[in-house]
């Protein structure tokens, strides 16, 4: 291998990883992923590509002897920092979305070789955020896993029975307390109780999985919602789906499992289980996305077209909800990007407390949607120019943001996304054939690296690796 994808992280933060897995698994170069957490292992979703699991820092550095030239990074960690210092690799933060948030333009980003984004408008957002990341080392190479987004145009599936679609799928409140964030604590509530109040939306609540980790006011708020969303349910009526609906979606759910869950003996060890994960069966992948769309359909088939839904958990993606949806109500982050693929219209809700003008002004991704206050009253004109496209004003604004936000369709993001790994593994080669030649004209050189780089994971004070760099 001589591209691979570094992750570690905490037992929510597997999705950072799996979304990257389809773009991974198209790459030249045989790919690898790295972990660094022996539970991440269980996390990874169904994938054709290696895993190895290297958890101690000792162990890690044997890479710079592998044949491995570029790490990608979708996220940053404490242990991120120990694979930096492996100096025959070059190294891209690929990130797991684009949002306008200043945790989309880190800092820490400046630690790789290069940034790689979406398109022109988080080039943008580094250069004016001034954390020491160098214009020329940001590469747009676009969203390639946004593939299964239909277009407008090419829904799979018309208005419900005359319903209107809304998928509300707000973010979470963030590390650093700023209301703005999330929509939750401070709007949720509001847009919820606007939306229920229409008979003829159909309303698909998806929130961030991490809502309330940090502020319980968020996860209390997160309960409100759903108890609404229950209570506006058993207030419809309607038709349900017949048995044989429940029975299609249970042997679609029993298949998926079969082929995305890794089964043991009872006795296998440590050691047993890795080698089986390690070493996936060959087209398992395609098996499993075979299976996943068949459960998707099976999933929304059995539900009445009147009933609003919770959805909680990886299944179904967000992907799909997107396909199903009419309309998006979301906050600031990736998810609005991510939606703009579709063209369809959206609402970000503001709650940081600016005017509807320095909103959009800060968030470029708020410029082709309707800008909800926390009260939530511009919500029953959208929903009226959804239903009647001829009131929509948004559409050739949609389009262009799509361009700046996500890169130009063509060439296709895969193919940009492929080329800028292998550009960087070639400059990953140049640079240790450069580093070999020097080094063989210094006698004992290369014994003097490797004491030093031994003497200092046994320093005092670092005798578990795993510690050696604080998170």
């Amino acid at each position: 291998p001589t591209t691979g994808m570094y992750f570690s992280g905490g037992t929510t933060s597997a999705y950072q990883a799996n979304m990257w897995l389809s773009t991974l698994a198209e790459l030249e170069g045989r790919p690898l992923i790295v972990l660094r957490e022996r539970f991440m292992v269980q996390k990874i979703d169904a994938t054709d590509v290696p895993i190895v699991c290297i958890p101690k820092v000792s162990h890690l550095m044997h890479l710079e002897h592998s044949t491995l030239k570029v790490l990608l990074h979708p996220a940053n960690s404490g242990k991120t920092s120990q694979v930096l210092r492996i100096p025959t690799l070059k190294h891209a933060f690929i990130n797991h979305g684009e949002s306008d948030k200043l945790s989309s333009c880190n800092p820490y980003a400046k630690a790789y070789d290069q940034v790689w984004v979406a398109g022109e408008a988080a080039r943008e957002r580094y250069r004016l955020a001034e954390v020491g990341v160098d214009d020329k080392d940001v590469v747009e190479v676009g969203r390639p896993q946004l593939a299964p987004i239909q277009h407008a145009d090419e829904r799979a599936t018309a208005p419900r029975d005359g319903y209107t679609t809304v998928l509300y799928a707000p973010t979470w409140e963030g590390w650093d307390g700023n209301p703005g964030n999330t929509s939750v604590r401070l709007a949720g509530e509001n847009i919820v109780k606007a939306l229920l109040a229409d008979p003829r939306v159909r309303l698909l609540y998806k929130p961030h999985p991490m809502t309330g980790s940090v502020d319980p006011r968020a996860g209390a708020a997160d309960q409100r919602i759903r108890d609404l969303i229950t209570q506006a349910n058993t207030a419809r009526n309607g038709p349900r789906r017949g048995a044989e609906a429940a029975a299609e979606l249970e042997r679609r759910t029993a298949e998926l499992d079969r082929l995305s869950t890794t089964a043991f003996r009872a006795s296998a060890d440590e050691m047993e289980r890795m080698k089986i994960q390690g070493t996936p069966e060959d087209g398992n992948a395609e098996r499993v996305r075979a299976a996943t769309e068949a459960w998707e359909a099976a999933y929304w088939a059995s539900f009445p077209d009147w009933e609003h839904q919770i959805i909680d958990g990886p299944r179904p993606g967000i992907f799909t909800c997107f396909n199903q949806a009419d309309l998006l109500v979301s906050d600031v982050s990736s998810v609005v990007s991510d939606y703009l693929t579709s063209e369809k219209p959206y609402a970000v809700a503001n709650t940081s407390g600016m005017t509807e003008d320095q909103f959009r002004g800060t968030f470029p991704t708020v410029r082709a949607g309707t800008v909800l206050t926390p009260d939530a009253q511009q919500l029953p004109a959208l929903l009226e120019s959804v239903r009647a496209p001829e009131q929509d004003s948004m559409t050739r604004a949609r389009r262009e943001l799509k361009v700046h936000l996500l890169g130009p369709s063509d060439p296709p993001s895969l193919v940009r996304f492929n080329a800028a790994a292998q550009e960087l593994a070639a400059e990953a080669e140049a640079r240790n054939v450069r580093v070999a030649r020097r080094t063989a004209e210094i006698p004992g050189q290369r014994e003097l690296q490797e004491a030093a780089e031994e003497a200092e994971l046994e320093a005092p004070g670092t005798a578990d690796p795993e510690d050696a760099v604080s998170t």
